[in-house]
């Protein structure tokens, strides 16, 4: 009988043993896997922070007007079509320059919007430049301290900037910044503008820009990374 109670005695003491060393080591492998998360969240967040001192603002025609929902964007020069989402020939070029340096984007919005064809919008711009209009913007910038670099983008409209990269360089003070610019036109390349943002923003330094035919634009990343590496934004 002795016997018999001591032998149950021994097994249940071996169960136990068991059952605590699995539940430690559960509780191990539980530990290593929070670790493993934590790491690489802190990687993630490192990468998303990579590059966070460069901003590109653009404007662009496709996100500043109401265009029709079966709008054929392979009819139309203007209209780009960029990871799955509607934008226009300066939209798609900035989406090229976040790919290739990790900046932060930010389109330029005008509270009222532009006609939903090209050559109105075109005409509407050249009027706005008659006026000496400023259009008002509807997105803000949260925090433009933050970066050191911008560029800036936008297309030519009758040898100018859109008077909307007119509202966006008096809205913000780019002073001891970086700014380099780039825009599309069907030729005419920068025209004056060049000029004018030295004039808006006299204490930014003004870099070298780059120039895109709108009718080149979706074969333009190798151009767009040529420049950028001449820059020193990409290796």
């Amino acid at each position: 009988m002795k016997k018999g109670m001591v032998f149950l005695l021994i097994c249940f003491m071996l169960v136990f043993a068991a059952a605590c060393g699995e539940t430690e080591t559960s509780q191990n492998a539980q530990t290593g896997t929070s670790g493993e998360a934590a790491q690489a969240s802190a990687e993630t967040e490192a990468s998303q922070g990579e590059n966070s001192n460069a901003l590109i603002a653009y404007f662009t025609y496709a996100e500043n007007a109401e265009l029709p929902d079966g709008v054929d964007a392979s009819a139309s020069a203007s209209i780009q079509v960029a990871d799955g989402e509607r934008t226009g020939n300066t939209g798609m070029v900035a989406r090229m320059i976040q790919d290739a340096t990790g900046a932060d984007l930010f389109s330029i919005r005008t509270e009222e919007s532009y006609p939903d064809n090209y050559e109105d919008t075109v005409d509407q711009g050249q009027e706005e430049q008659a006026e000496n209009a400023r259009p008002r913007l509807t997105e803000q910038i949260e925090n433009p301290d933050q970066y050191d670099t911008v560029f800036l983008g936008f297309p030519n409209w009758w040898g100018d900037m859109p008077m909307a990269v007119y509202s966006f360089l008096e809205e913000y003070d780019l002073s001891g910044k970086t700014i380099v610019p780039f825009v599309t036109s069907g030729g005419s390349g920068f025209s004056g503008t060049v000029s004018e943002i030295e004039t808006l923003e006299p204490d930014a330094e003004v870099q070298e820009g780059l120039s895109i035919g709108g009718s080149s634009v979706q074969d333009a990343r190798s151009d767009v990374e040529s420049w950028l590496r001449e820059l020193g934004y990409m290796e």
